[in-house]
Order: C-alpha cells, then structure tokens, then sequence
C-alpha cells in the first residue's frame, strides 16, 4: 500500500522590502511504503528517506532560528558623533555583528550624552516595533554617562542577568569599560534593550555574549518559543 504525505513547515524570513518578517511554506511530497514485512532492500531504503527528512527538518530550523529574530536598531551615544565632528566607529561593528546573527538593522541613529534624548530615540524604537535596540556608550561613571539612566525610564522589566553576564564576559576579556559599565538590559513593551559600553572591544565582547541569549528573549517576546 502506497501513501503521499505532505509535510508543510511554516518559517519566517526576513524581508527588507516589507521591513518585517513574512510567512513561508515549504512542501515536501513522498511516497512511502508500508509492508507487514518490508524486505531489507525496502527497509534501507526507507531508512535513507527517513535520514534524508531529518537532514531537511533540521536545516529548516537553523533557517527558522536565524532568520525569525526580527528587526533591529543601533543608538550610539556620543556628543562628537552627534554633531558631526567624529566618525562613529563603532555603529557598522554592531549593524555587521547584528546582520550575522540574523537581524534585519533598520539604521544607525547618533544622539548626544543627554538623558531627554537617549530616552526619545529609546521610545522611537519601541513605538515603531523593533526588536531589539542595542545603544553603544554612555554607561561609564563620568557626569556624561547618562544611558542607564536614560534607559530605566523606558523600560518595563529589566533583565540583571543578562547585564552581569554583559560584566562579567568584558571584565574577562579584558574590556575595562565593559567591566565597570551601569549598563541595563530589559524589555520595553515588546522590545528588548541593550546598553553596551563604546569601545570596540567591549562591543565585539558584548555582542558574542548576547548571540546565545537574545534569540531566546526574543521568542518569548514574539509569542514564537514552542518549548
């Protein structure tokens, strides 16, 4: 007896052109065989099928896990960039390491070292929906180190895990201002921030120990977590 089965799996991909994320399906039809006794030629065939499936679902998921993070937006906090009298540095490290783990990064934006400011571009994400807000400096102990401030005004829960294990990686890789930062992680409505201190170091440090962490939040805030 011959049966056709159709598995249908349903992933999100990240689409630039809508700048949100869009429901796919693929379709995958086979013949399989059912005997009361399948003879050995079957069963290894249908052990192969079976390999090759699994192979497939398997890739399907990486593809679902990288691509369903959603988008993302990147707030440097600088009073030189702002006004125009440095070039930010740092702001195309964070938009490279956040394309690689799979966000879609809507932009860059510069704001100065005031607390009225760091907290308008902070709702402007929130509002518009993105999910994840990465700002970059400002967390140190100076007067002008004011984004921690600025970022516990906007957020609804915070999340001190994330922001000690932000501490403990920098401190043992070797990034001062990473070690000693105030920065604050947590959830905004439905989006999650991150306050990373401004050296490159600190950033190339910060963000590898968030890739195994904010795709997790991040299914929880979008309702996707199926565990």
């Amino acid at each position: 007896m011959r049966k056709r089965l159709l598995f249908v799996f349903r992933h999100k991909t990240g689409d630039e052109r809508c700048g949100g994320l869009v429901m796919k399906a693929l379709t995958l039809p086979l013949n399989v065989v059912v005997d009361r006794k399948p003879s050995r030629r079957s069963a290894r065939r249908d052990t192969s099928r079976n390999r090759q499936i699994s192979r497939l679902v398997t890739v399907i998921r990486m593809e679902r896990s990288a691509q369903r993070l959603g988008r993302a937006l990147v707030v440097i906090v600088d009073d030189r960039v702002a006004h125009g009298e440095h070039e930010d540095s740092t702001g195309p490290l964070v938009t490279e390491l956040l394309e690689e783990a799979g966000f879609i990064v809507d932009g860059t934006v510069a704001v100065e070292g005031e607390v009225v400011d760091i907290r308008a571009a902070l709702n402007t994400a929130v509002i518009g929906g993105v999910d994840l807000v990465v700002t970059v400096g400002g967390t140190g102990v100076s007067p002008r180190d004011v984004t921690p401030d600025a970022t516990q005004g906007v957020l609804d829960r915070p999340i001190h895990g994330i922001a000690e294990a932000l501490r403990a990686s920098g401190l043992a890789a070797g990034a001062v201002d990473a070690g000693i930062s105030r920065g604050l992680v947590g959830v905004s409505g439905s989006t999650l921030v991150v306050n990373l201190a401004g050296s490159r170091g600190a950033v190339r440090d910060g963000m590898a120990t968030l890739s195994g962490l904010v795709p997790y939040v991040i299914e929880q805030l979008s309702g996707l977590d199926e565990a």
